[in-house]
């Protein structure tokens, strides 16, 4: 007798797209294992080593015995150490009972939506953006509303243009600053603006991805919404150890919210994924209270490659790029390039052909624009998490290869 399985999947899988970004680091791996020279300007993942102190407070808490369920929110004292963070760095009044403890900033940011959208609800966002807002919109049965954006303004939209987009139907607005992929940023009076037009309209949340918050440049000063007491009860705060603390393997993310999202978050994860792992809230509590002086550390070392990334990327031919402002991204626009022929006879029509061809011809990978929205289509992503002198290799090889289109 024949057996038959019925594999179809549900239509929710099916209209998720993978994760480009992480699409790319796979295949730069893939590569660099069967011996290929490439420089990988994809991934964004910091290259440096999780401070010592942090490794060992995990270590020691794996010793001590620390291998059993937690409270799913998190332990008490990791709770507090959030919290106190958040009061002293961020100037955000909170409580340890609005703190929700996850698996990284992603799952985070996931729960946020799930805990808060109902079919139907809008969730407004500037774009170019990160790959994963408007999937998590979606999977909340929520609808990702765009507020287009475009290199001649940094990539920022204005409170204006906030105040324009929400209707009736609005839930929530994302900020992300400094942003992915754009490596842009809004000041502190920008903020306050957009805030400004938030806070008439009493059922918008704001979520703030604050997860580049200590990686800014050139003497800017970072701004948390929910410092504002205009939006201390509006706003969700979304944070980690991934990017500051290059601990992206360690999937440890945190939220501050109002306590009934706090909640609601709380209950979703006891039927996801229980706690995060108990050993890494030791670690937590430690990078938040001992580690300054690694994250500025890398903090300046990222800002000299921001210096450099700015000079070669402005010196390319026919691109132009807002200089990065925080984060680790620059988004050039290579635009130029569609409707030529690559050294190599490949044909550049998008964004696509454009990174497909470089990375044939050179061995260097950048991130097409595309599923990042807004003006993506026209733009690369690069990361300059690596060292200098694989930036200046790569980007070299970038303009020599611009060069030569025909």
């Amino acid at each position: 007798m024949t057996m038959t399985t019925n594999t179809t999947v549900s239509n929710r899988a099916l209209a998720i797209k993978p994760s480009s970004t992480l699409a790319i680091t796979a295949r730069v791996r893939a590569l660099k294992a069967e011996g290929r020279d490439i420089i990988g300007f994809g991934a964004g993942e910091p290259d440096f080593g999780t401070p010592d102190r942090v490794r060992d407070a995990a270590i020691d808490a794996i010793r001590a015995g620390m291998t059993r369920y937690v409270p799913v929110p998190g332990t008490p004292e990791a709770r507090e150490a959030v919290a106190a963070k958040l009061q002293n760095d961020n100037d955000i009044a909170c409580t340890p009972d609005q703190i929700v403890i996850s698996n990284g900033g992603k799952f985070s940011l996931y729960l946020a939506m799930q805990a808060m959208l109902d079919p139907g609800d809008e969730v407004v966002m500037a774009t170019p953006a990160w790959v994963s807002y408007k999937p998590m919109v979606e999977l909340a049965g929520g609808t990702f509303v765009e507020i287009p954006t475009t290199a001649d303004s940094g990539f920022l939209a204005t409170p204006q243009q906030y105040a324009d987009a929400i209707t009736p139907r609005t839930r929530a607005v994302i900020l992300n600053s400094p942003s992915n992929p754009c490596g842009t940023m809004y000041d502190p009076d920008a903020i306050r603006g957009i805030c400004d037009a938030i806070a008439p309209h009493d059922r918008v949340m704001l979520i703030s991805d604050e997860i580049y918050e200590r990686l800014v440049y050139a003497g800017r000063t970072h701004l948390s919404p929910a410092s504002l007491p205009s939006m201390r009860d509006r706003t969700i705060t979304i944070n980690g150890l991934s990017k500051a603390f290059a601990a992206t393997g360690w999937r440890v993310g945190y939220t501050c919210a109002p306590q009934p999202i706090a909640k609601a978050m709380a209950r979703l994860q006891s039927q996801m994924t229980s706690s995060v792992t108990s050993f890494t809230l030791p670690a937590l509590v430690t990078a938040l209270t001992e580690c300054s002086d690694d994250i500025e550390r890398m903090r300046t070392a990222f800002e000299a490659r921001a210096t450099l990334m700015e000079s070669l990327v402005s010196a390319w031919p026919g691109v132009t790029c807002p200089p990065p402002m925080g984060a680790f991204y620059v988004f050039p626009d290579i635009s130029a390039a569609f409707g030529r022929t690559s050294p190599g006879g490949a044909s550049i029509t998008d964004a696509g052909t454009f990174a497909e061809g470089l990375l044939e011809e050179t061995g260097v990978a950048v991130v097409p624009g595309d599923d990042f929205l807004g003006c993506g289509p026209n733009h690369v992503r690069l990361s300059f998490a690596l060292d200098e002198a694989a930036i200046e290799a790569g980007c070299g090889r970038i303009a020599a290869w611009l060069e030569g289109l025909h």
